[in-house]
């Protein structure tokens, strides 16, 4: 189901390889412009051993289910996007979502939640109904909650906490400030941190990566997208891992051996051990 990413230039070269294995915990395999054996090559040779790649609609769901129960270091994630969301979700596909969800290589629920940068306030309300279902959803089928937020933070605690969360919940591409982050870590729920934490304006996401605690943490790619700098709009991969992880442990003042063994610990407590 490969379809073109929207990225342009040549794919950077690999980093230097992580001393310890890390999990890439949210990338698109379906989005990438090369096979996903490749992909997978690539991240391994430089210590990104496993990964999760996340559906954004039902067929994409349904594609990244087929991928990971053909590939070992491969979980999957289901759920419809917000941005498609805001068109309405039928009965039928929530339920299709929720039969992926009990399967065997599925371990998350997402990416759902809010997003209210490419969506209009009329869409808003599709957005939260639907959100409220994956919550349904993975507290259903005992899957961590894998959210999109975008915007859209003071809504995305309220529903949170007016639904009960599920037991693990997770802030993919985490966008909050060092006081959202506080209260995400007071709640208990885990910020994973993107290769836009690398930007020079982002600062803010810095001081988030600064006061989340350590075994909250998560680090992903969200491959293509959200390639780290010095490849900022280049196409992104699994194997980009390193250059965000050693920002984040340069960011917290610890050494990169000590953070990602405490990411791949993480990894492992929230999607269950490979």
């Amino acid at each position: 189901m490969a379809r073109s990413s929207g990225r342009t230039g040549d794919p950077p070269p690999s980093p230097d390889p992580l001393p310890v294995a890390v999990v890439d915990s949210h990338c698109h395999l379906d989005l990438m412009d090369t096979e996903v054996e490749a992909a997978l090559a690539a991240a391994t040779a430089v210590g990104v051993t496993r990964a999760v790649t996340v559906g954004v609609d039902l067929p994409t769901s349904r594609w990244q289910v087929a991928v990971a129960e053909a590939h070992p270091q491969i979980y999957a994630a289901v759920a419809i996007h917000p941005n498609e969301a805001s068109h309405g979700v039928s009965e039928e596909t929530f339920l299709a979502v929720t039969e992926l969800a009990r399967k065997d290589k599925v371990r998350a629920v997402g990416e759902t939640g809010l997003d209210y940068f490419r969506t209009p306030p009329e869409g808003h309300a599709r957005q939260q109904e639907s959100f409220r279902r994956h919550i349904a959803i993975a507290k259903e089928t005992g899957r961590a909650l894998m959210i999109h937020d975008r915007e859209a933070h003071e809504d995305t605690l309220r529903i949170l906490a007016e639904e009960g969360a599920p037991e693990t919940v997770v802030f993919h591409a985490f966008s909050g400030d060092a006081a959202m982050a506080k209260v995400c870590a007071d709640a208990g729920y885990v910020m994973s941190f993107a290769g836009n934490v690398t930007f020079k304006n982002a600062a803010n996401l810095r001081e988030a990566a600064l006061v989340a605690p350590a075994d909250l943490l998560l680090v992903e790619t969200d491959a293509p997208y959200l390639t780290p700098v010095p490849w900022r709009g280049r196409p992104g991969g699994p194997y980009l891992i390193p250059l965000t992880l050693r920002v984040l442990a340069a960011t917290r003042g610890v050494g990169v051996a000590e953070l990602g063994s405490a990411i791949a610990t993480n990894a492992e407590r929230v999607f269950g051990p490979w």
